[in-house]
């Protein structure tokens, strides 16, 4: 091959550049009079992404909410003061399903009825693409099934943190908090009781004593959700109580799974606790006692009789006995029989005149014979309850009662009719001094509902100046589930001793420590109704206004960083 020669030597690579070549400064001056190619974009895509933001962009705290809740008044507690406390975060709590962002589900347990409407909630709101977060006991006891997949839940006893979850489902993400509330290893009632919350009747509050119970029904599922009794202290329900009665309620519910085992796990009763709220209720105003199951009541009967007596508690009491068979109540694990449930009646019948029991009949329970239910027939044949909840047997999943031989399905439903049958064959009503709490919908929306010193369902005429007051009536027609009265002529209108009642939808408990937590730095006043209502909306706005600061500040220090490091860039290109 031909050697390769070169006439003159490089002292360096650059001396190949020739003088006709561009000097550097040359190219430079060229690159300004690039003109660069414009590149098309969608337009109509990249609206959509403006308009539509990553999700982890989206400010949470200004969206609307839809809550809807099955069962139980402990459950509708619940649902308040999750209300409560997403409206004083800045949230909107809306009526209109169709209109919210997110649906908040809050469920029961009890029936397989209500657990299908549950269950077809949630399918509508994923048809409607809705953000889907779900509380209760059904999510609580299986948090594990198949159509619950996906979704964020919220235990029964962390509601208090209802607005971390919300914040996060709107987000995209999805959040479970299923714990228990412990104090030192010991299983506390649940969140706290001085949580905001939103009343669904401003004049009645709904107070959890305690939440789970002491016995184990075979059929019943609740247990699974709520666990054993744990009850919250006296001096904080007497609080509650205070703070309501502050705000203008006239009517106090006690609820819980099992109001008679109160006190039992913290060394303390239900009377106890009972004597110390009669204390603190104002003249006008009046306390219901909720459900409470015969083995726990037994011990307590001359003290609770002398309670249901007192003039501000109605002389109502919810017993269920559930069946009159002793071989069905022992199939159930129900603790007592018949006999102790006769006692309990009869006792409180003679030293509570005109007091009305309500109670609670399944039909159709594993094993029942004909005979053990024509007992139950024959148990309401001679009390006559005034108030009756009849219940087809349902086998919910877990427990031990699915798994026994049913009753056949027609048997259950013939047995179910033929009850209410005897139910509805008997009138009981004719009392007169009526509290006025409730607005009536449907057929009876010229009425008022008001309830007589016995909690028995009266009608009074749709007078504005009679709600939240008591008002002294003649009874002119009675039906099965009511009774009809005109106020009497020369009768005086008995206004409670208590403060103007919240608006319908305000929030209730904003304290001077949950608006530090919003960063709300309002004076606070001597009156606490008074601050409530000047504190909800500015807590709202100071909240919004802090997210919406610190959005736009993360956008311009993302926008600076950007900037910076492009200058960085083109400083060492050119350099």
């Amino acid at each position: 091959m031909p050697s390769a020669s070169c006439e003159t030597l490089l002292d360096d690579i650059e001396d190949i550049v020739s003088q006709e070549d561009s000097k550097p400064q040359h190219r430079h001056f060229a690159r300004k009079q690039v003109v660069p190619k414009v590149r098309k974009r969608n337009t109509q895509k990249y609206l959509q992404e403006e308009n539509s933001p990553p999700s982890d962009s989206t400010i949470p705290g200004i969206q609307k909410i839809w809550i809807r809740t099955w069962g139980c008044s402990h459950n509708n507690s619940d649902g308040e003061y999750m209300a409560g406390q997403l409206a004083a975060y800045g949230y909107k709590i809306t009526e209109n399903a169709s209109d919210a962002d997110l649906w908040l589900l809050n469920s029961c347990t009890v029936k397989n009825p209500a657990e299908d409407h549950f269950r077809n909630s949630i399918k509508k709101a994923q048809e409607e693409n809705k953000k889907i977060v779900l509380a209760g006991c059904v999510p609580q006891a299986q948090p594990r099934q198949d159509y619950l997949k996906g979704l964020s839940i919220i235990g029964v006893q962390q509601i208090d943190r209802v607005v971390e979850v919300v914040e996060e489902t709107i987000k995209g993400h999805s959040v479970r908090l299923l714990g228990q509330k412990k104090d030192n290893g010991k299983r506390l009632g649940g969140a706290p009781l001085d949580l905001p919350k939103i009343r669904k009747n401003p004049l009645i509050e709904i107070i959890s004593i305690n939440t789970g119970c002491l016995n184990a029904c075979t059929y019943c599922k609740t247990k699974h959700a709520r666990g054993n009794l744990a009850s919250y202290p006296i001096d904080e329900l007497v609080d509650r109580a205070k703070q309501s009665f502050q705000e203008g309620v006239c009517e106090i519910w006690l609820t819980s799974e099992d109001t008679g085992a109160y006190g039992r796990d913290i060394g303390t009763s239900l009377p106890a606790l009972l004597w110390k709220l009669v204390e603190v209720i104002p003249e006008g105003a009046m306390l219901r006692l909720g459900m409470t199951n015969p083995p726990y009541i037994l011990e307590h009967l001359e003290e609770m009789a002398k309670i249901l007596n007192h003039p501000r508690v109605y002389a109502f009491l919810h017993i269920p006995v559930q069946s009159a068979s002793d071989t069905v109540l022992m199939e159930m694990k129900r603790e007592y029989c018949v006999a102790d449930f006769k006692r309990v009646v009869d006792f409180l019948k003679e030293k509570v005149p005109g007091i009305t029991i309500a109670t609670d009949i399944i039909c159709g329970f594993p094993g029942e014979t004909n005979q053990d239910f024509q007992e139950t027939v024959k148990l309401v044949e001679e009390y006559k309850f005034p108030s009756l909840f009849i219940n087809q047997f349902y086998p919910r999943p877990g427990t031990p009662a699915a798994k026994m031989e049913q009753v056949p399905a027609q048997v259950k439903k013939q047995r179910t009719k033929d009850l209410s049958r005897v139910f509805h064959s008997y009138n009981p009503y004719d009392h007169k001094l009526v509290l006025v709490t409730e607005g009536f919908d449907s057929k009876f929306d010229k009425f008022y509902v008001a309830h007589n010193r016995f909690y028995e369902q009266v009608l009074v005429p749709k007078n504005p100046t009679f709600m939240g007051k008591m008002v002294e009536v003649d009874i002119y027609e009675s039906g099965k589930h009511f009774m009809k009265g005109q106020p009497v002529s020369d009768a005086k209108v008995y206004t409670p001793s208590i403060s103007k009642p919240l608006a319908k939808g305000e929030v209730s408990g904003l304290t001077e420590e949950f608006r530090s937590r919003l960063g709300n730095h309002l004076t606070s006043t001597s009156r606490p109704s008074a601050t409530i209502r000047r504190g909800s909306a500015s807590s709202r706005m100071v909240l919004r206004l802090q997210r919406l600061h610190q959005d736009c500040a993360l956008r311009m220090s993302v926008g600076l960083a950007l900037f910076a490091l492009l200058c960085a860039f083109f400083v060492k290109v050119y350099n």
